[in-house]
């Protein structure tokens, strides 16, 4: 994606999911598709697509979410997904069906020049935390919505809240240093984590009606393929990933063992079902 399609200050995230952080997460669609399933359906429940609607899907991904609502509205609705990355479009292009309704772009929705008043629902599945100035953002997407366009997109709650993150993260915390902190504020899986900013972000963008719903799930990192599973899939993605970027084998295999012992106490048969928090939010244009 060329910069001066972009807002400056979406630079970093823009180079992070076009870099190897991207490709892992593009190499593991199917994977995430699966564990992610369960979001999903509480998405659609409450975003509520209907036959022939116009949808834009913000931070798409690798397709799942879009697909997803191209089955609701049908053929003669559409669905646009859009995202920075890349690689994760290069996957979503090839996933989905050649006579699905759907279209995408290689875009900052940020600033990008979506047509005025032209989309009857505003969706993402974890797509729209990463803005480095979300009113901005979320003021631009609005633009897109017709006057009775509405709102639904889930994002994550806070860390304490999300063994799904923490406790693979705090068991690689046994031997590697912390990753560098992050604000409450700043762009990435948390940042929408506060009812307060989000309403607050919403607001200034000229959203109204402005809802936020709890849900706490169970995710299976391992899809029913068992301990080493869910082990390698917090190692390819994921902070405690990003922790472990670097570090020797040794390091890495003590970590292994210590995963292991972690994610012992929430096995089910071959399942790892680690507790996650999410807000389903809504609003109207």
């Amino acid at each position: 994606m060329d910069a001066s399609q972009a807002h400056e200050r979406n630079a970093d995230q823009i180079a992070y999911w076009n870099g190897p952080g991207g490709q892992r997460w593009a190499n593991r669609q199917a994977v995430q598709d699966i564990l992610l399933a369960p979001v999903l359906d509480i998405l659609l429940d409450h975003a509520r697509p209907k036959a022939g609607e116009r949808v834009l899907d913000v931070g798409c991904g690798s397709g799942a979410s879009t697909i997803a609502f191209a089955n609701k509205v049908g053929p003669s609705g559409h669905v646009f997904g859009v995202d920075v990355s890349g690689p994760m479009l290069e996957r979503a292009g090839q996933s989905t069906p050649k006579s699905a309704p759907v279209d995408y772009a290689l875009a900052d929705a940020t600033v990008y020049p979506f047509d005025p008043a032209s989309f009857d629902l505003l969706a993402s599945r974890f797509g729209v935390m990463f803005f480095a100035e979300p009113s901005v953002s979320f003021a631009n997407l609005r633009k897109a919505l017709k006057p009775s366009g509405r709102l639904a997109f889930a994002c994550w709650k806070e860390p304490r809240e999300n063994p799904f993150f923490m406790a693979p993260l705090q068991a690689v915390y046994k031997h590697v240093p912390k990753l560098p902190p992050q604000g409450p504020e700043d762009p990435g899986p948390f940042a929408f984590a506060s009812e307060q900013r989000v309403t607050r972000i919403l607001g200034e963008a000229g959203f109204s009606g402005i809802a936020m719903e709890p849900h706490r799930l169970e995710l299976d990192v391992a899809i029913g393929r068992g301990m080493d599973a869910a082990i390698q899939g917090t190692f390819e993605i994921g902070p405690a990933s990003r922790a472990l970027e670097g570090q020797p084998a040794d390091v890495r295999a003590a970590a292994v063992q210590s995963m292991r012992e972690t994610l012992a106490q929430y096995a089910k048969g071959d399942s790892v079902l680690l507790p996650a928090a999410i807000w389903i939010v809504t609003a109207r244009a």
